[in-house]
């Protein structure tokens, strides 16, 4: 993650360098070092670099670092052909290197030649099949496609491979929910929880798929990922007080009839009464104009 010291240095270097006062290779190795995509700014100025044959033999072997940095920055510009040229120096300077192949196939990406770049990536695959960015591009090529299934039989090839990759799991859930799979998706979420249990964001994505799949269960198990999420957060996560007042709901409406001795069921009306609450005063505080609408909703919320 990138600091806000790291931050305003590239943004001051940025415009120190946009208005001409040099320090255009120093930007570009920042950009490179904390791994942000800024890449018109990367192409403009890289370019300008490699254009000039005084400047591009100054930097020595970094020319070819600098040659993929800008290959990368024009395929997002869908600037095909510099992305092209800098690939073919790659391919002169270093025949048969994988990295270059990985390169190649992603230009081939670029241009659209989806079965093309997949028979790339899967002979990279061959020579080494632990290679995790060559997985993931293949998983990017077939929701390019319009292919989830295909993609989610792929992320779970991965997995078997990269259990730990947060990343993976989380793509995967999405994916899941995109078909509906609900249970499926619920799955990868407990794995992120398990993994990191201090994340909000996974609490709340989990809760939101329990409440989704219904049932008096799900929704109380529902309920205590959002107050899970609530209590990570400082009381500071509207969507999970909200969260919590439409599983109040749920539960009562469901949970009629059943044992009133039930804690988990009798135990709606009070924490619908402080969510609502909470949730007001946030939008007394930061959305005024909207208070009267949401005391509305809540309200007519049956407990």
């Amino acid at each position: 993650m990138v600091t806000k010291t790291e931050e305003t240095q590239l943004n001051q270097l940025e415009i120190q360098v946009d208005n001409g006062g040099g320090g255009a290779w120093e930007y570009l190795c920042l950009v490179r070092n904390l791994k942000i995509r800024r890449s018109e700014k990367v192409l403009k100025h890289g370019s300008s670099i490699l254009n000039d044959p005084k400047k591009r033999s100054a930097l020595g072997p970094d020319e070819w670092t600098l040659n993929e940095q800008v290959a990368i920055a024009a395929m997002d510009c869908q600037c095909l052909d510099v992305a092209q040229n800098c690939v073919k120096a790659l391919q002169k300077k270093f025949p048969g290197s994988k990295r270059v192949g990985s390169l190649e196939a992603l230009l081939l990406e670029s241009k659209g030649l989806w079965g093309e770049a997949e028979e790339a990536y899967s002979s990279l695959l061959e020579d080494n099949p632990l290679d995790q960015a060559i997985h993931k591009r293949r998983v990017a090529i077939s929701k390019a496609l319009g292919k989830p299934s295909v993609a989610i039989e792929l992320l779970n090839k991965y997995l078997e491979l990269f259990m730990a990759d947060h990343d993976a799991w989380r793509e995967l859930a999405e994916l899941y929910l995109s078909l509906q799979m609900y249970k499926q998706a619920a799955f990868c979420y407990e794995e992120l929880i398990l993994s990191q249990p201090t994340v909000p964001l996974y609490h709340l994505a989990y809760a939101d798929v329990l409440y989704t799949i219904g049932g008096v269960e799900n929704i109380i198990s529902a309920r205590k990922y959002y107050a899970a999420t609530i209590d990570l957060t400082g009381g500071k996560n509207t969507r999970a007080l909200l969260g919590i007042c439409l599983c109040a709901s749920a539960i009562a409406q469901l949970s009629k009839g059943r044992n009133k001795e039930d804690k988990d069921a009798t135990a709606a009306p009070e924490l619908h009464s402080l969510a609502a609450a909470a949730v007001e005063k946030e939008y007394k505080q930061k959305a005024p104009d909207k208070l009267q609408l949401i005391s509305s909703a809540l309200r007519s919320l049956k407990i």
